[in-house]
């Protein structure tokens, strides 16, 4: 059997499977974000873990074939990664494992561990791809000067449109009845206070402003329709830089996955698509098929030279359709 771990930034999620395709056990535990919590953490919530989903399944941990572990952060820190790649270690009472960021998840689970590239724009933004066990990472570094085309970029670019208007430099649209209305402003002025003030700027708050551009957009406002557009446009930037970072030939079909709040708008969704057809590659485009935690056990079967075959895989994505049915 093979054990996949997600550590996402609210929860720990771990599935088990084995070579057929099916799903043997799927559990839950708190976050193994150290950065927030302190790195003593991730050794708990993951012996926690592991020994629920064995006790489900009815294993002892050291029968595990293989374990992937994607944790939050991982990599950020050079000085941590020892002591993260050592923590799964004494529950599992073996070394069949390896440990790296969760973006690799995200990764094996949207297009099933097998070669391609995967873009995530939430609050955030990234890709990660492989190509013949060579793996890349772009973007992700952060709100301050990175995360292009993440709901916090749209969200910013938001409110410079929003004060731009109120002073007149661009002419007014609907994107200023959209936040007047949405944040319940007696003067323009008072955006000031709810960003800084109240919400201390912090991260999600203003990401979730995103969703007033949309409408915004939706209205038929130029500017916010452009923020969208542009956004599209970086998210492509991202897969392409991944894409030549991993030495896709230029006759080679690019496997490409989207996730995340952002591309639920159809205008981001239809500049990324076309940008990265205006780029003169071949991209296969699609949804994940699997989520984080399944992407993780996937990967580990491939790390332990065995993945699925397709008719298991097949047999994987119907069971997980029907599993929500018989809950």
């Amino acid at each position: 059997m093979f054990l996949g771990v997600d550590g996402g930034g609210t929860k720990t999620a771990l599935c088990l499977i084995n070579q057929d395709g099916q799903v043997i056990a799927q559990r839950q535990v708190p976050s193994v974000d150290y950065f927030a919590h302190g790195i003593e953490i991730v050794e708990r919530y993951l012996t926690q873990g592991i020994e629920s989903v064995c006790q489900e399944a009815g294993i002892a941990a050291h029968e595990l074939e293989f374990a992937f572990f994607g944790l939050p952060t991982y990599g950020e820190a050079s000085g941590d990664v020892a002591a993260l790649d050592s923590a799964p270690r004494a529950v599992l009472g073996h070394g069949r494992y390896q440990c790296n960021n969760d973006m690799v998840c995200g990764w094996a689970g949207s297009l099933g561990a097998v070669d391609g590239i995967n873009v995530i724009s939430g609050t955030g933004s990234m890709t990660y791809g492989e190509r013949r066990g060579t793996g890349a990472r772009v973007g992700g570094w952060g709100e301050l000067f990175g995360d292009e085309g993440s709901a916090y970029w749209i969200a910013v670019r938001g409110l410079s449109v929003f004060s731009q208007m109120s002073d007149g430099r661009l002419a007014p649209g609907p994107l200023m009845d959209v936040f007047r209305d949405h944040l319940d402003l007696t003067a323009d002025l008072d955006l000031v206070d709810v960003v800084l003030n109240r919400w201390k700027g912090t991260r999600s708050e203003i990401a979730a402003l995103s969703r007033q551009v949309g409408q915004a957009a939706a209205r038929g406002d130029v500017s916010a329709s452009q923020i969208l557009a542009d956004a599209g446009r970086e998210l492509a930037a991202l897969v392409d830089c991944t894409r030549r970072r991993l030495a896709f030939g230029p006759d080679e079909t690019v496997p490409v996955s989207y996730s995340g709040g952002v591309f639920s708008s159809e205008v981001v969704l239809a500049t990324f698509t076309a940008e990265l057809c205006r780029r003169g590659v071949q991209h296969e485009i699609h949804q994940p098929l699997y989520t984080p935690d399944v992407g993780a056990a996937l990967y580990a079967a491939k790390l332990a030279g065995t993945p699925l075959s397709p008719d298991a895989l097949v047999r994987l994505r119907a069971g997980l359709a029907i599993a929500p049915s018989n809950a």
